[in-house]
Protein backbone atom coordinates (compact mmCIF):
# COMPACT_ATOMS: atom_id res chain seq x y z
CA UNK A 1 0.00 0.00 0.00
CA UNK A 2 0.86 3.88 -0.39
CA UNK A 3 1.88 5.80 2.12
CA UNK A 4 -0.57 8.66 2.61
CA UNK A 5 -0.07 11.82 4.18
CA UNK A 6 -1.74 10.55 7.67
CA UNK A 7 0.38 7.35 7.54
CA UNK A 8 3.58 9.60 6.92
CA UNK A 9 2.94 11.94 9.50
CA UNK A 10 1.72 9.48 12.27
CA UNK A 11 5.25 7.35 11.41
CA UNK A 12 7.26 10.41 11.55
CA UNK A 13 5.72 11.58 14.94
CA UNK A 14 5.91 8.46 16.53
CA UNK A 15 9.89 8.36 15.48
CA UNK A 16 10.25 11.70 16.77
CA UNK A 17 8.65 10.55 20.24
CA UNK A 18 11.26 7.75 20.08
CA UNK A 19 8.25 5.61 20.37
CA UNK A 20 8.10 1.92 19.06
CA UNK A 21 5.15 1.12 17.52
CA UNK A 22 4.18 -1.51 20.30
CA UNK A 23 4.47 1.69 23.03
CA UNK A 24 1.89 3.81 20.57
CA UNK A 25 -0.37 1.10 20.56
CA UNK A 26 -0.46 0.73 24.54
CA UNK A 27 -0.10 4.39 25.09
CA UNK A 28 -3.20 5.24 22.78
CA UNK A 29 -5.42 2.54 23.26
CA UNK A 30 -5.42 1.03 19.99
CA UNK A 31 -4.35 -2.70 18.50
CA UNK A 32 -0.76 -2.68 17.37
CA UNK A 33 -2.37 -4.17 14.41
CA UNK A 34 -3.90 -1.11 13.98
CA UNK A 35 -0.70 0.99 14.43
CA UNK A 36 0.92 -0.88 11.42
CA UNK A 37 -2.24 -0.54 9.34
CA UNK A 38 -2.70 3.05 9.91
CA UNK A 39 1.46 3.65 9.03
CA UNK A 40 0.80 1.40 5.94
CA UNK A 41 -1.73 3.69 4.55
CA UNK A 42 -4.60 1.48 4.92
CA UNK A 43 -7.50 2.88 3.10
CA UNK A 44 -10.25 1.86 5.78
CA UNK A 45 -9.62 2.38 9.20
CA UNK A 46 -12.40 3.96 12.29
CA UNK A 47 -11.95 7.25 12.04
CA UNK A 48 -12.40 7.41 16.05
CA UNK A 49 -9.39 4.88 16.71
CA UNK A 50 -7.28 7.04 14.00
CA UNK A 51 -8.24 9.91 16.08
CA UNK A 52 -7.01 8.02 19.54
CA UNK A 53 -3.44 7.55 17.86
CA UNK A 54 -3.41 11.58 16.62
CA UNK A 55 -4.24 13.04 19.77
CA UNK A 56 -1.11 11.46 21.32
CA UNK A 57 0.45 14.12 18.88
CA UNK A 58 -2.17 16.71 19.44
CA UNK A 59 -3.86 16.36 16.18
CA UNK A 60 -7.11 15.01 15.38
CA UNK A 61 -8.58 13.77 11.51
CA UNK A 62 -12.38 15.23 10.80
CA UNK A 63 -14.27 15.79 7.99
CA UNK A 64 -14.12 17.86 4.93
CA UNK A 65 -16.68 19.93 3.39
CA UNK A 66 -16.20 19.51 -0.33
CA UNK A 67 -17.67 22.39 -2.89
CA UNK A 68 -20.00 20.54 -5.52
CA UNK A 69 -18.26 19.61 -8.58
CA UNK A 70 -14.63 18.90 -6.53
CA UNK A 71 -14.82 14.93 -6.97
Amino acid sequence: MNGTKLSRFVKDKRKMYHLTQVELSYRSGVGLRFVRDLEQGKPTLRMDKVNQVLKMFGAELGPVKMERGEL
